[in-house]
């Protein structure tokens, strides 16, 4: 297990920006996967976006492909996902969570590939 601590999230217009955190512990250097993932009233968990520490590898689901990036910032611990041209459809609460590698990297947008979790935001988006 990995303590994750979440930041960022809130509200925006569509075509806004927002931008979330993920803090994670120090002694992770590489070797992880770690992915954001959101949740919607009456939907199941999905991924939306996931780096593997170390080599930089990132992955999408295709509503975030062109809007949303995910990067990791190895020197303060924390990746973080930034969302741009967002969509009221995007409103959920989103997640962060990691696991280690190499067996997450199978299917790095699957909930069940992950093993910590923060304790989630919510991020709301208005048309």
């Amino acid at each position: 297990q990995v303590n994750l601590a979440q930041l960022g999230g809130g509200s925006a217009q569509a075509g806004g920006s927002l931008r979330l955190v993920c803090m994670y512990p120090s002694w992770i250097r590489s070797g992880y996967c770690m992915g954001w993932f959101r949740q919607a009233p009456g939907k199941e968990r999905e991924g939306v976006a996931a780096i593997y520490s170390g080599r930089g590898s990132t992955t999408y689901a295709d509503s975030a492909k062109g809007r949303f990036t995910i990067s990791q910032d190895s020197i303060h611990n924390n990746f973080d996902l930034r969302m741009n041209n967002l969509k009221p459809e995007d409103t959920a609460m989103y997640y962060c969570a990691a696991a280690p590698g190499p067996a997450c990297m199978t299917s790095m947008l699957a909930p069940a590939s992950y093993s910590s979790w923060a304790q989630g935001t919510q991020v709301s988006v208005s048309s």
